[in-house]
């Protein structure tokens, strides 16, 4: 067993960039930590990680060997599920994020009933359009949607989401109806945006018949909360970009419409996000699977029965 928990240390340090992180995350003292790096260092007969005072870098074999590592553990973390019968004992508590539209309207009505299969599991569910950190926030899973910055997580993709530019009719009625990005621009349309601390510009991507382009749109409004943007839109302050699913009972009651067709929102992604030891738990991989599948087809849904609302011009 020794040599798969060297196996399992490098991939810790790989993935949180740091001996000492490594270590209070396996819960083993910093010089253990090291020791088995350089045990794996001589069986391998190279050097995994380039060690400087101020920083560690993986060097190419380390980068060549991950990938392997990573594969190693998950075959044997499959093959111990399967005779354990672990799945039938589920216990304990599960951490995830998801942002605010996707957790209240996708994640949080099927909660009810992956606990009423697994009734000695605890979901603690944290809800914010803020990026999150997985390992120093002790999280076990993070659905997103966009494309995640570090690239040392595992990522599971559920699906691509319409997103629509939508505005509210009496917003339409007093502004003009706009037809593409270069209409939201020229015609000073109040576009509300989504942004978090640190940004400093804001643009949508939007699909144009020479193909997708950054429109530098402005509007007075913005906010880290996107269901604040839709409060906003539906009171007919501007113009919003939203996924379907979020706005879809909005669109069928024509409280909102969609704007600027002729350059729709490319589709964004969403996934979710875990870490390879969050991999190994076997409630967070079957609470992955189960909202997977659930999430999938509530997207689905969302284009069956749309209402189109036709507004004078």
């Amino acid at each position: 067993m020794s040599y798969l928990d060297n196996i399992r240390t490098f991939v810790r340090v790989y993935e949180l960039g740091s001996m000492s992180a490594a270590g209070r995350d396996l819960r083993i003292s910093p010089a253990v930590t090291s020791s088995r790096i350089s045990q794996l260092e001589e069986h391998l007969g190279v050097r995994l990680f380039q060690r400087t005072t101020r920083s560690l870098t993986p060097t190419e074999q380390g980068q060549s060997f991950y990938r392997g590592a990573t594969e190693i553990l998950e075959a044997v973390e499959s093959a111990e599920a399967q005779i354990t019968n672990i799945t039938e004992n589920l216990r304990g508590s599960l951490y995830v994020a998801a942002p605010l539209g996707v957790g209240r309207r996708l994640i949080a009505p099927q909660v009810p009933d992956f606990l009423k299969e697994y009734p000695e599991v605890n979901v603690r569910l944290r809800l914010t359009d803020r990026k999150v950190d997985l390992t120093t926030e002790g999280l076990d899973l993070a659905f997103f949607l966009g494309q995640p910055e570090d690239s040392n997580l595992r990522i599971r993709k559920i699906a691509d989401v319409e997103r629509i530019l939508c505005a509210s009719p009496e917003y339409i009625e007093r502004q003009g109806m706009p037809d593409s990005g270069d209409d939201l621009i020229s015609g000073g349309h109040e576009c509300l945006s989504l942004r978090f601390p640190g940004a400093t510009e804001f643009q949508w991507r939007l699909i144009t018949p020479s193909g997708p382009k950054r429109f530098r749109v402005s509007g007075r409004y913005e906010s880290d909360d996107g269901d604040v943007l839709t409060d906003w839109a539906l009171a007919g302050q501007g113009v919003a970009m939203k996924p379907r699913f979020e706005i879809a009972e909005h669109l069928q009651s024509g409280a909102l419409v969609p704007v600027a067709e002729q350059t729709p929102p490319e589709p964004i992604q969403m996934a979710c996000l875990f870490t390879h030891r969050r991999r190994q738990d076997p409630k967070t991989r079957l609470f992955m699977e189960f909202m997977v599948d659930r999430i999938a087809t509530t997207i689905k849904a969302t284009d069956v029965g749309r209402k189109v609302v036709q507004l004078p011009r």
